[in-house]
């Protein structure tokens, strides 16, 4: 069996290799890696500058078990998103060994002399990840970026939003001689220019508000409304709480009417889409200026029929019906196409479509359904009386699939 080490180099100067590192590398036959990490380790031995996989995998099945050991080289640390996770497990016939390094955050932080330990830590490189909603709610942020996402481009989008005034630290080349760290405002940063591959600290000392809450269920006066029905905030807790959205989650809202539900969902899934379906023009004005008052760049509006477009969307991992549009068996049948492991909560008023949700999972023997109905009722102030004003009763349909 070909053993393999994959080794993280940290930055990039050698000088910061790990001891373990450095013996890892001297006892590797061939490397692999990206270009520029090779070329400074490779002296003596067979190198491949590539970190594609399947190049990677022709390199180990062309290797001596015997005599050779493969040495792949990642930048960072193994477990800091790190090419050592595409690798693992796809090497067959292969015994693998991690040896980490420094990653950018850990060095970072020394030379901003800043712990790192409260920082919320995301990549927008290569990633669709939603640094305003992080920024808003934390005060210190991490980030890697690349491709489009470089730190100017970043930080006018934090102007955008209102945020010009963050403390911004820009880390470029880092353990490199041309290192440069360069600190300012999100409003000065967006006017320099940066290698894309760079790391960021944002600073907010005013991060929090609702959007800082780790539980569902906001205030219904944080949203914009009109007279596109909305989903009121003991609905939505009980429904998200049946739903449970995980952080990478694709979601769909069909029938997202002024967004609240979908703005609650984008919030619990940091990592993962939003897709809010909407057909009414008044409801979809409502529902873009709510994704903007929470700055929710995880959320995609689609307008029109769900049942149009469901099918051209990537497999959701839960959903959430609030409106079918009397297409709900049509649409159920599209979403089990997709995703047959699929978790769906459903909200409820008319009995008949009650009935319809029933009649159809009577088919469907694989799931039982979980059903509650909810009543409430909110006080109103009458002269030096509290009056309770009942609400629409409102049955929240869970379908869950047995295990097996």
């Amino acid at each position: 069996m070909l053993k393999v080490n994959v080794i993280g180099i940290g930055p990039g100067n050698p000088d910061l290799l790990t001891g373990e590192a450095k013996k890892a590398i001297a006892e590797s036959t061939i490397l692999a890696g990206d270009r520029r990490m090779v070329a400074q380790f490779g002296e003596g031995k067979r190198v491949y500058p590539t970190i594609k996989l399947s190049e990677l995998a022709e390199v180990a099945a062309s290797a001596d078990a015997q005599k050779d050991i493969l040495g792949i080289l990642v930048s960072g640390d193994v477990g800091f998103f790190s090419l050592a996770k595409t690798i693992a497990g796809k090497l067959p016939e292969c015994e693998v060994k991690r040896y980490c390094g420094i990653s950018s955050l850990v060095y970072f932080a020394s030379k901003l002399q800043m712990s790192w330990d409260d920082a919320k830590i995301i990549s927008m490189h290569g990633r669709k990840q939603n640094l305003i909603a992080a920024v808003l709610q934390h005060t210190k942020v991490f980030s890697l970026t690349g491709g489009d996402n470089s730190p100017q481009a970043l930080c006018r989008q934090l102007c955008n939003q209102g945020l010009g005034e963050v403390m911004v630290h820009v880390g470029s080349n880092l353990s490199y001689p041309e290192e440069e760290i360069v600190s300012g405002t999100a409003a000065e940063i967006a006017e320099g220019n940066f290698p894309s591959l760079s790391v960021m600290m944002i600073l907010n000392e005013k991060a929090g508000g609702p959007l800082k809450q780790a539980v569902h269920g906001l205030d219904d006066g944080l949203f914009l409304r009109g007279k596109a029905p909305m989903t009121k905030q003991e609905i939505r807790a009980v429904s998200i709480s049946k739903l449970q959205p995980r952080p990478d989650d694709t979601i769909f809202d069909i029938g997202a009417g002024t967004g609240s539900c979908s703005v609650e969902l984008a919030l619990q899934a940091p990592l993962g889409k939003l897709y809010a379906f909407e057909m009414k023009e008044d409801a979809l004005e409502l529902l873009q200026l709510n994704k903007e008052r929470f700055h929710c760049d995880n959320m995609e509006i689609l307008a029109g029929e769900a049942s149009e477009k469901i099918r051209e969307m990537p497999v959701p991992d839960c959903v959430f019906i609030g409106g079918s549009s009397g297409n709900m068996a049509k649409m159920l049948d599209i979403l089990y196409e997709k995703n047959p492991e699929c978790r769906i909560v459903m909200n409820v008023i008319a009995l008949e479509t009650l009935c319809a949700v029933v009649e159809y999972y009577k088919n469907r023997p694989e799931f039982e359904l979980d059903v509650v109905n909810i009543a409430s009722a909110y006080n109103k102030k009458l002269g030096r009386y509290n009056l309770m004003m009942a609400q629409n009763p409102i049955y929240i349909i869970t379908a869950i699939k047995k295990e097996k």
